[in-house]
């Protein structure tokens, strides 16, 4: 069997929990290679041509392919974190100084491990901006997570990491100390949130950019990949603010 005929079967069989990948006119052809790619994967993508595909220029060229959220339909998440909230974790800023994130009550909460070099760093910080600057009075927060796992995207210290996002995308929302999302030094709040909503793939965080959302009271109420950009997300964040 061909691989496009094994991805068009993938693409069947999942296709009650993907929505739409392209906008009419464009091929579906990457989504299509995603989901051949991912699986055969176990693990994170930073040596395969998932990472020259989605950092690439050619992936920025066509921001239509953009993935909407990857949902379990009616479910709500409550695997390993019946119990616990997004509120009861400690995490350090990018200072290196301990943040209580009970100070997040009662705000919604979009969560972003982002990544300096990658081929979807422009567009995710600047919409990321956008959304804050739009939505911050009334309730909203981004928290950002940077992480060096996938392709070697953040390398710089966490110094030179806040002021590239400060100085070239204006970005005000709290930025975080550099952590790991996948493997055995994944930092406890990310154990929380992939296991409060499992991915396409299992738990692991797939790439850069990956984004979680988080109601007023610390509950995950969705997973976004990371070809969703910031604004396909903005009416979730509207629903929960009016919630």
């Amino acid at each position: 069997m061909s691989s496009m005929a094994t991805a068009s079967t993938l693409f069947s069989a999942t296709s009650a929990s993907l929505h739409g990948f392209a906008r009419p006119g464009r091929t579906n052809a990457p989504a299509l290679a995603f989901l051949h790619l991912s699986s055969k994967l176990p693990s994170g993508f930073p040596k395969t041509p998932f990472r020259d595909y989605r950092c690439s220029s050619q992936f920025q060229k066509n921001p239509g392919f953009a993935a909407k959220p990857l949902r379990t339909t009616g479910v709500a998440y409550a695997t390993a974190a019946t119990e616990k909230s997004i509120h009861d974790f400690t995490v350090k800023d990018i200072e290196g100084k301990d943040v209580s994130l009970s100070k997040f009550k009662g705000k919604v909460l979009l969560i972003v491990n982002v990544a300096s070099k990658c081929g979807l760093t422009t567009s995710n910080y600047t919409e990321l901006s956008h959304i804050y600057e739009k939505y911050k009075t009334q309730g909203f927060d981004i928290l950002a997570f940077p992480c060096n796992q996938f392709g070697g995207q953040e390398p710089g210290s966490n110094s030179e990491i806040k002021q590239f996002a400060c100085t070239r995308y204006k970005a005000e929302f709290p930025i975080f100390d550099k952590v790991d999302v996948n493997g055995p030094n994944t930092a406890p709040v990310y154990q929380f949130l992939k296991s409060s909503a499992g991915g396409f793939l299992g738990d692991l965080v797939k790439w850069n950019f990956e984004k979680f959302l988080v109601d007023k009271n610390g509950k995950v109420v969705e997973r976004y990949p990371p070809t969703t950009s910031p604004f396909q997300i903005e009416r979730d964040i509207r629903k929960l603010l009016a919630a």
